[in-house]
Parts: structure tokens; sequence; C-alpha cells
């Protein structure tokens, strides 16, 4: 079973420092949600595991399969089995889904082999759909191009079927719920728990609670400060729906330095 082990990490961007000694241990098969204000550094880890150039490690480690993914380049991560999600995905005008996941999955084939020819279009065309009858999608969305004129659903539900193609061992999901109504919230939900299981593991990024009550974690963390500073069960979610953050800052700032 696969495991992503984070040891005191540190993270500045232009010379501040944003992540103060985060430590978090992620498995195939959990789900965990990572939670906390604006600004606490949430968004900032999730962009550090995929090797974000913006973002500069300081002190610290991230184990994944053995070995030390913060030496790695984000392609050399992604063929590890890491997996994001964007808060805010990027269109490709003149790039369609479909020749986009193929691509995708070509440059990993041909990364693990050179002489590797790629997958033909008609076995991939036979997974595609297989991919996107599990998901609930219609066949019309995979010949649209990437994310362009998408709405803010669309785009979070052609992260998902991203997902589903390459096939994760841990899947981070940096604020999937931001700009969804509740219906699409609902959509893509049902597209991670369709996904998720015993060889994948997720962490979802949020601020809110809301995107819980679909996609049921194990365990929540609290991030405050750049730190994790309380973890828990499902339970300790709903506990910040109802109380807000001041009783963490609170906790947090009584505790000896």
């Amino acid at each position: 079973m696969s495991e992503m082990i984070i040891r005191d990490l540190h993270v500045s961007i232009s010379g501040r420092e944003i992540l103060k000694g985060v430590d978090l241990i992620v498995k195939q098969g959990e789900v965990h949600a990572l939670m906390g204000p604006n600004g606490t550094g949430k968004s900032t880890l999730a962009n550090t595991l995929m090797g974000h150039p913006g973002y500069q490690v300081t002190k610290g480690e991230v184990i994944f399969k053995g070995v030390n993914i913060l030496e790695m380049k984000p392609d050399e991560r992604s063929r590890l089995g890491l997996f994001l999600a964007f808060q805010y995905p990027v269109a490709i005008s003149g790039v369609s889904v479909a020749n986009f996941l193929r691509t995708a999955i070509n440059s990993r084939r041909k990364a693990e082999n050179s002489a590797d020819k790629g997958i033909s279009v008609p076995e991939f065309r036979i997974m595609l759909k297989e991919r996107m009858d599990l998901l609930k999608m219609d066949y019309a969305f995979a010949g649209r191009y990437l994310n362009d004129g998408f709405s803010g659903g669309e785009k979070k539900r052609a992260e998902i079927l991203q997902m589903a193609v390459l096939k994760p061992e841990i899947a981070i999901l940096d604020e999937t719920d931001s700009g969804l109504d509740i219906d699409a919230l609902r959509i893509v939900s049902e597209g991670v728990n369709t996904l998720r299981g015993p060889e994948m593991g997720v962490l979802v990024i949020t601020h809110y609670q809301r995107i819980l009550n679909y996609i049921k974690p194990e365990f929540v963390h609290i991030m405050l400060d750049g730190r994790i500073v309380e973890s828990g069960t499902s339970e300790l979610a709903l506990h910040l729906e109802e109380q807000g953050y001041d009783w963490v800052r609170e906790k947090y700032e009584s505790m000896p330095a």
C-alpha cells in the first residue's frame, strides 16, 4: 500500500514563509480533508506537492513510494502516482478533452518505454467511453476544447475525468468545491466517490464543510498559520461548521511556542 509522508515541510514564496512545519500522512484507500481559513497555506501545500516552481522548499521532505518527491519534476511525480485537481483549471483552446487525455497517456507510456508507440485510437476510445460511463458523462464532452467556455462545474468534472483516466494512487483536490453551486457540487462529488477506493487515497482541501457532506472523510485536519494544528474524524468538520475557527485559533495561540 502506497503512502505519502510529509515531514516538517517548510515552504516560502518570494522570501515569505508560508508553510512552517507541516506533518501529514495520506495512505492509499484513505480520504483526508484539510480545512482552514483563507491564507493559511492549504493551496501552497497542494502546489508544493506537485512541484510548482514558484514555491521554495526550505526544509523537510515528502516521501512517496520510498523516494523524496521534492527532488522530482512535476511530470515525474505524476507518473509516480500523484494527481492534483486544480482550484482554477486552465482553458486550452484548440485542444479537445479527448486529445489532451490521449496525449497525457502517451506521454506517460513514452517516458516509461521510449519504444512505446502509444495507445491506439480505437483502444483509447473504448477506455475513454468506459471512464465516461463510470462518471455518467455525455460522450460529447470529450470533443469540446479543454475548459474553453466551460462552466465552473464542467471544469471540475473535466478534472475528475482526468483523474479517472490517469488512475493516481494519491489524488489532491485543491478546493474543488470553489465556485460550484449545489447541483454541480453534488455531481462532482459523485464522481470522486465513484473513483475512491482501496487503490486511491484522496486529500480534499476545502474551506467549508459542505463538500464533506458528499465526500465523507475518515480524517479531518485543520491548518492555521502554515501548520496542521488539529486532527480528528469527520466529527471535527461538523464542529467547525457549528463553531467556526475561533476556538481553534484560541487553542493554538495558547499553546507554548
